[in-house]
């Protein structure tokens, strides 16, 4: 990624960043990555707690903080002083989004609610992430994305059958959703004030985030009262679709979505004859097990380079079941630099996950890591509200900043 400019598809867009952790923020590091200002706004005393979540560095900032602060200012600001409202409030009137994700009810606490921001901002697009959303019974409930998990419904399909429900890949994966909603949130609030409209709040629930993503467990279960199980890697209409061990204790995924794609599979195991005797995905179904059973046992006799090979020779859709260090190795990732070396000034090279999406004339672009808490406060109060260093002085020594 080359240096921000202004030909990025979010130039000249204003967003200021209260919230904290991963859910919200990460909206604003999706933006910043396509040329937003992203102005993030901390408490004098600490920053946002996500400085201090995951693995530590050298510069007392976590690796979670350094990566997915990317590209953001930092500005220290006690919105819970007087004085610290009123410059919010300033800012607000010369900016385009605010992202935030306390309770609710909090903002308005402090004076600070959609509505009063609004009159301040008619054409303010407000990002409002919290566990349950803004209404229903559980609204002012804390929560976060391992909550979501379960009470979305998400954790409940996650293990083996006959196992406990785990954690789905990441305890984050709730807030990172989330925050690609929030970003598709935001995207369509500016267009909708492009167009003439007010400004409005895009209003999420951690829970509805994946909740959304569950294909078709509701309508399966209110046309026919079937609820969905724990499946361990198989999955519910289509067999084979798992993971499978080859002969140097390596893992596999494969996919066969498909009646041609079993028809594939069976000529490329060298027995034909299975696609005879089971044409059809409800027909492979109803057998799932000696189906699995029989992939199992042609997967076992190959290692996971040679099985890959031929599933790359039959056309059968087939991929590595990857660790993070297969990852750093693999070919197709570095064609397309999904990985990024950076220099951060604190703590020297870094390697980053890559923006997304991919864009290919208006691709993102990288310019700092996750910053030091309050490196542009003074920068940021004097430019756009044109506060004089004797006053940034007396901030400083009464703590709003």
């Amino acid at each position: 990624m080359g240096q921000t400019n202004n030909n990025q598809p979010m130039a000249g867009v204003r967003v200021l960043d209260i919230a904290t952790f991963v859910a919200a923020p990460f909206c604003g590091t999706i933006l910043a990555d396509f040329g937003a200002e992203v102005i993030k706004i901390e408490q004098p005393e600490g920053g946002d707690t996500l400085r201090k979540f995951g693995t530590p560095t050298e510069c007392g900032d976590s690796m979670v903080w350094l990566s997915e602060a990317r590209n953001k200012k930092s500005v220290t600001l006690d919105l819970r002083s007087e004085q610290g409202a009123d410059l919010f409030r300033q800012l607000v009137a010369k900016s385009d989004v605010v992202l935030e994700n306390f309770r609710p009810g909090t903002l308005e606490k402090w004076g600070l609610s959609f509505e009063s921001l609004r009159e301040i901002n008619p054409k303010l697009v407000m990002l409002r992430v919290s566990a349950y959303g803004q209404t229903g019974p559980k609204r002012g409930e804390p929560g976060f994305a391992r909550i979501a998990h379960a009470f979305g419904g998400l954790a409940f399909l996650a293990g083996e059958k006959d196992g406990p429900p785990v954690v789905p890949g990441s305890t984050s994966l709730a807030d990172y959703i989330s925050g690609m909603w929030g970003a598709i949130g935001v995207l369509l609030a500016l267009r909708s004030v492009e167009a003439g409209g007010i400004g409005q709040y895009v209003d999420i629930g951690l829970y509805e985030s994946v909740f959304r993503l569950l294909d078709e467990i509701a309508p399966v279960y209110a046309k026919y009262g079937y609820v969905r199980e724990r499946m361990g890697a198989d999955t519910i209409n289509v067999v084979p679709h798992s993971h499978y061990q080859t002969k140097d204790e390596k893992w596999i995924a494969l996919a066969c979505s498909n009646d041609r794609m079993f028809q594939r599979l069976a000529q490329t195991m060298g027995t034909p004859k299975l696609a005879i005797e089971y044409p059809t995905s409800p027909d492979r179904v109803k057998d799932r097990a000696k189906i699995n059973a029989l992939v199992a046992l042609w997967v076992s006799g190959f290692t996971q380079e040679e099985l890959l090979e031929v599933c790359v020779q039959g056309q059968v859709p087939a991929g590595p079941v990857n660790s993070i260090a297969d990852i750093f190795e693999d070919p197709q990732f570095a064609e397309r630099e999904n990985l990024i070396r950076v220099q951060d000034p604190r703590i020297g090279e870094l390697v980053l996950p890559n923006a997304m999406p991919r864009l290919s004339e208006t691709p993102a672009a990288f310019v700092s890591t996750g910053p030091s808490l309050g490196s542009s406060t003074e920068e940021v109060l004097s430019r756009l509200l044109g506060v004089s260093p004797e006053v940034l002085q007396a901030l400083k020594a009464s703590k709003v900043i």
